[in-house]
């Protein structure tokens, strides 16, 4: 079974930092793309920040502030936040696209979702 496991979120004051961990474990053959979303109370999920074939995209919201990044060895994505917000407040989620597992021996390819991992940032 493919799992992905969010660690790293937390309480934390305005204008300090957090680095979200995410692990995609199970018998994956290959992961397009890794990425981070958030929702806040409310409020659709959007997405953070992807990273697929070395590109990186990232809102608008959180440009200059926040880093993604990927070790595709130990398929983990990470999220460095720095100068962080009262309004990056949200749970957020891990996302794995196109991720190829084997199952009795047979490829499959689904998109996973970590379980989400509660950041609060106070002013």
């Amino acid at each position: 079974q493919v799992q992905l496991a969010e660690s790293g979120g937390g309480l934390v004051q305005a204008g300090g930092s957090l680095r979200l961990s995410c692990v995609a474990s199970g018998s994956i053959t290959h992961i397009d793309a890794m990425g981070w979303y958030r929702q806040a109370p409310g409020k659709q999920r959007d997405l953070v920040a992807i990273t697929s074939a070395g590109s990186t995209n990232y809102a608008d919201s959180v440009k200059g502030r926040f880093t993604i990044s990927r070790d595709n060895a130990k398929n983990t994505v990470y999220l460095q936040m720095n100068s962080l917000k009262p309004e990056d407040t949200a749970v957020y989620y891990c996302n794995a696209a196109g991720l190829t597992y084997l199952l009795y021996g047979r490829g499959y390819t689904a998109d996973f979702w970590g379980q989400g991992t509660q950041v609060t940032v106070s002013s």
